[in-house]
């Protein structure tokens, strides 16, 4: 593995390469993006592709990625210029894709704009509010959890996002009625650290979320695209985005096992099946 640093003019961004450049094998080099999530959280997978050439990076603003432009919010456009650069800097033309939550989002606009730089896009669980019928429902209920982390801190607001992300169906009042769980039923901590930057509970993200892809401009991309969702995940709101997702590009999602972190050993808590993800995953690309 090698790590490599790109200077834009607004961030720094910091990738690892894993394997030859250019590949060897004659396969285009497969890009690993999630959002917000730096390259760790593809270790597990990286270990699986040792034949492929894979390229893992830190988005801007997190982990090794220093931002130069002041900002602290996460626009899937912006995010999808910065993909583009490394893709160019790779200098091995188009790219196989996963990408993953917010990262999924980011590969959609990063096609819509260069439409010719992926080949095949996995998209895994994007984050879209606009394909479902409670999109209303759906922020509001960003709105409160987003408002408990401001008032109560990260324990407090992990805990009300695990239980509106884990809710089951479309978003009904009953639900926007419940209260918030304790955040010591999670394991969480009930104290407040004073910090107000996660780029998952405050608002820094929330763009992602609401994020409309231009459908007409997927569906006339060159790039393959794949929706993928988890198995266990079908019922619960990103695989609901999934779903609704693949239905407005005319195609069936692509079942993978696992959940939201499927890809992912057990180092970050909820364990995935990464062997099976990476076993699906390279059924999917080869089906080219």
């Amino acid at each position: 593995m090698t790590q490599r640093k790109l200077e834009l003019p607004e961030v720094d961004l910091v990738y690892d390469v894993h394997g030859p450049l250019p590949p060897a094998g004659g396969l285009p080099p497969l890009v690993m993006i999630g959002q917000p999530m730096d390259a760790s959280g593809f270790d597990a997978q990286v270990k699986l592709f040792e034949d492929r050439t894979v390229v893992t990076y830190d988005p801007r603003g997190i982990g090794r990625s220093t931002r130069k432009d002041g900002g602290v919010t996460n626009e899937p456009e912006t995010q999808a210029e910065d993909v583009h650069a490394l893709i160019e800097a790779l200098g091995a033309g188009a790219v196989d894709l996963l990408a993953s939550s917010g990262g999924a989002v980011t590969a959609l606009a990063l096609v819509t704009a260069h439409p010719h730089d992926v080949a095949t896009l996995v998209a895994h669980e994007p984050p879209i509010d606009c394909v479902l019928p409670d999109a209303e429902a759906v922020q509001r209920a960003r709105a409160s959890y987003t408002q408990v982390y401001e008032d109560e801190g990260w324990g407090a607001g992990m805990a009300a996002f695990i239980a509106m992300t884990s809710w089951e169906g479309e978003v009904t009042e009953e639900h926007l009625a419940q209260p918030w769980p304790d955040p010591a039923a999670f394991g969480m901590p009930t104290e407040d650290d004073g910090a107000r930057d996660d780029p998952l509970l405050s608002k820094r993200s929330w763009a992602v979320c609401l994020y409309e892809p231009d459908f007409e401009a997927l569906q006339a991309s060159p790039t393959r695209i794949v929706v993928a969702v988890g198995e266990e995940s079908t019922k619960v709101y990103t695989g609901r985005t999934a779903i609704a997702l693949a239905e407005r590009l005319g195609q069936q999602v692509t079942v993978f096992p696992s959940h939201h972190g499927g890809f992912m050993g057990g180092e970050f808590g909820y364990a995935g099946q990464p062997e099976a993800f990476a076993a699906k995953l390279r059924e999917v690309l080869a089906q080219r």
